[in-house]
């Protein structure tokens, strides 16, 4: 199997088609995007003297669509300048350079006759061998391909990304008889290794796997909301965090997903599918009328909730269903949620509602997972070949923490059906079998491998050797070391995993003593050290709760010597004889940045939110976060190259002061954060693993501890040059009082203080430096209500 796909092809630049040609770009891909060709001039074209025959109006729906990546927010885009490799074009003019592409992605409307047209012509000019997809929702695709050639049928299939593709990871792979099972086999790779997706082989039915279940799930929700009398936000209130789905729960999704993809996907099940499953997916009528007034939700500024200022600032109303009017949001607040609340797993908490009969929560859960779990099963077998796709479907497309076959482990299957028969329903043929032959779980771990039910028998699960997982790593092997912040993991291969997992990842004398223990047990006996996890976060940075009541409390002694331990470990690992990578991905803030930038090399994630935000609490960094990113700006300039220390200075002095937060791995590159040995991984899944690959390649080229040199300083004039900087921000409005102050100890730290440009400094002078601006800082009033409120709001006050 010797394939390739070096440049690709979007035709249809709408949302869907634009954020996919985003993500290829993101992933280095060069491509082609194109649309149709415009009927008519706009007044702006027409005043410019241009005529339908010219190329920028002929491509005008593909740059218009193309130009808008830079305004969505979330950015589809890891870095601005990805954009450079989205070219536009046009059906009429351009399908012949699609001989230039190995695969083409049709993402034209939803009609299947329009989509027959256009792969037809696909066909005419590609080139032989070139894959071909459709990123349709739910036509079959059997059905777009059925006039096609031989070659093409035979690297024709389904690629159904979700929304938007960037962020969103789960991508559905569907064959049709005709396609080649080494296509097959090859886009299911690339998806994963390249494209950084959750990839699950569907089969061609209406809507696929995660689509259909979910769509179901929330129609079944609404109308159960409808008979029990149920409001919009009690219903949200129960079916989101409380039972591992996303904050956005039930209403808020659909607002998000916008009301008319909503109704346009469900009809795509009602209008193919027979009996009591049509009757599931029609569209209640108080969502047709919202329909008609175009409540869309988010996009139309309306939808089953609406914000509106009041007295005390924006307050968020429900729709009525029955008067299609908004009024007070509701919660429900019952003896069941406050006991679900006390569980720590979402499998305690929605076992905690489930069986908490009589209660309205524990009820409304169960009424709306009772019939997910029974659909799931009976298209168990149509929509997917087995229990896991179901499941990885539906975390991954619907952010579901648990899909619904690991939910029915969690609730007890064999209970759970007692009570489902007892109240009428049908339980599937294969269910019952299952549990006549003794088995009572989908699933099973053994030795820290995964089984599932397939058929009669448990069959091992198989993963991609590229995703090491903590939690089955941990169940395997023993933990080296653990305390209450961190653990040291075997990660294999001779190298170490050092695992965060205080609260938040934030860090604290426990994590400080966990990174000691690491690299001395490290140089000891492995290879070198990978510090990672997954949680949520990587790190969002030091114990903040902890520094302000010691400030609080004038245990200065105390806060000094928290940060003088947070900088000595730096320095170890820093200096340690093995090498060190750190794995950060999503935030990773303040001390968490700080834990990697004196690391050998950085992996990042792809999906990196990295900077040193401590102005944004009246603090500066503490853990030697100046000193290492002055380091790390001063490494990037080439050899040799004459170059403005007053310049490297200032961009240091300008992210720090500004607390600048990258938006990806790449843009942490472009603020400097990473320099030309660390590298980003697309896969989230994945960095544990490219980390670990890092460590043994650093150890296999004869890795030898970094040498202690001298740093040069701006001094003096350097410092007034930064100041005056923060103060015109200030003398502008940009800028309050307490920032400037904080700019100017974080200007003396950077510029060494009372020296002369270009004095070399060792590291150690500039930590003390360091420190003794962050412990000032930390004894001011306006400091301590800065951190106060983030701890509070959990966003920076200005003041």
């Amino acid at each position: 199997m010797n394939h390739k796909i070096k440049r690709a092809a979007v035709l249809g630049s709408g949302v869907m088609g634009a954020g996919i040609a985003a993500h290829l770009a993101n992933v280095g891909i060069p491509t082609l995007m194109m649309d149709i060709v415009p009927r008519e001039l706009t007044d702006a074209e027409a005043e410019k003297g241009l005529t339908l025959e010219d190329k920028a109006v002929r491509n005008r729906i593909a740059a218009e669509n193309k130009k808008a990546l830079l305004k969505q927010k979330p950015s589809p885009l890891t870095s601005k300048q990805n954009l450079n490799l989205i070219e536009v074009g046009n059906f009429t003019d351009d399908m012949e350079r699609l001989s230039e592409v190995d695969w083409v992605i049709e993402v034209v409307v939803e009609n299947l006759d329009i989509k027959k047209k256009v792969l037809a012509d696909v066909d005419r000019h590609r080139k032989t061998g070139s894959f071909v997809s459709s990123n349709t929702s739910g036509i079959s695709i059997e059905a777009m391909s059925e006039d096609c050639s031989e070659d093409f049928k035979a690297h024709f299939l389904g690629t159904h990304f979700f929304n938007p593709p960037r962020y969103l990871k789960l991508l559905e792979v569907i064959p049709t008889k005709h396609t080649s099972p080494d296509v097959l086999q090859f886009m299911k790779e690339f998806g994963e290794d390249v494209l950084g997706k959750g990839v699950v082989e569907a089969k061609d039915t209406p809507n696929f796997i995660a689509n259909r279940i979910g769509t179901y799930g929330l129609l079944v929700t609404v109308q159960q909301m409808l008979e029990k009398g149920y409001s919009v936000g009690e219903v949200d209130s129960v079916t989101g965090p409380m039972i591992g789905r996303p904050k956005s729960a039930t209403f808020r999704t659909l607002d998000v997903v916008g009301l008319d993809t909503f109704i346009h996907v469900a009809n795509n099940v009602y209008d193919q599918v027979e009996g009591e499953e049509k009757k599931a997916f029609e569209t209640p009528s108080f969502m047709k009328n919202m329909l008609e007034k175009g409540w869309l939700g988010s996009k139309s500024g309306q939808g089953f909730f609406l914000k509106q200022k009041g007295e005390k600032g924006s307050e968020i109303l429900q729709l009525n269903p029955e008067t299609l009017e908004y009024e007070k949001r509701g919660k429900l607040k019952t003896k069941a949620t406050e006991m679900a609340k006390q569980e720590k797993s979402p499998q305690r908490k929605l076992k905690t509602l489930v069986n908490a009969e009589g209660d309205r929560a524990g009820d409304l859960v169960w009424s709306v997972v009772k019939p997910v779990l029974l659909y799931s099963a009976e298209l168990y077998g149509e929509i997917a070949d087995d229990v896991p796709s179901i499941d990885e479907a539906m975390r991954w497309g619907f952010g579901w923490e648990l899909g619904p076959f690991e939910m029915w482990d969690s609730i007890g299957v064999k209970t759970s059906v007692e009570r489902m028969k007892k109240e009428g329903e049908t339980v599937p043929t294969w269910v019952e079998e299952m549990l006549d032959e003794g088995i009572d779980t989908f699933y099973k771990k053994e030795n820290g491998n995964v089984y599932f039910y397939h058929e009669g028998e448990y069959k091992q699960q198989s993963f991609n050797e590229k995703v090491i997982n903590l939690k089955r790593l941990k169940e395997e092997r023993e933990v080296i070391k653990k305390n209450a912040g961190a653990s040291l993991i075997d990660l294999g291969d001779g190298v170490a995993g050092l695992e965060f997992h205080s609260r938040s990842n934030a860090i604290g004398l426990d994590i400080i003593q966990m990174i000691n223990f690491a690299v001395d047990h490290v140089d000891e006996n492995f290879e070198g050290l990978v510090i990672g996890n997954q949680a949520k976060n990587f790190c969002v940075g030091a114990n903040l709760g902890m520094i302000l009541m010691e400030a609080q409390d004038f245990n200065f002694f105390e806060i000094e010597m928290v940060v003088k331990s947070f900088q000595d470990s730096m320095m170890k690992m820093k200096y340690s004889d093995k090498p060190v990578v750190a794995a950060p991905f999503g935030m990773t803030l303040g001390g968490g940045a700080e834990v990697c930038l004196p690391a050998d090399a950085i992996q990042a994630s792809q999906e990196t939110y990295m900077g040193l935000v401590e102005a944004g609490v009246g603090l500066i960094p503490g853990g030697g976060g100046n000193k290492e990113l002055y380091i790390k700006h001063l490494r990037n300039i080439p050899e040799g190259i004459d170059f403005d220390l007053q310049k490297v200075a200032n961009s240091v002095f300008e992210k720090i002061a500004m607390a600048k937060v990258s938006t990806s791995g790449e843009e942490a590159k472009e603020n400097g954060f990473l320099d030309q040995q660390d590298a980003i991984s697309v896969n989230g899944d994945h960095l544990l693993h490219d980390a670990k690959q890092k460590v043994l390649g650093l150890a296999r080229s004869g890795y030898q501890a970094p040498k202690r040199t001298k740093i040069p300083v701006v001094g003096e004039q350097g410092y007034a040059t930064m100041v005056l900087g923060a103060k015109s921000l200030a003398l502008s409005g940009y800028a309050s009082e307490h920032d400037l102050k904080i700019a100017e100890k974080l200007a003396f730290v950077l510029s060494g203080g009372k020296l002369k440009e270009g004095t070399l400094v060792d590291e150690q002078y500039l930590l003390d430096l360091e420190r003794e601006a962050f412990l000032s800082l930390v004894g001011e009033p306006k400091s301590q209500a800065r951190m106060q409120h983030m701890l509070m709001k959990g966003k920076p006050l200005r003041n």
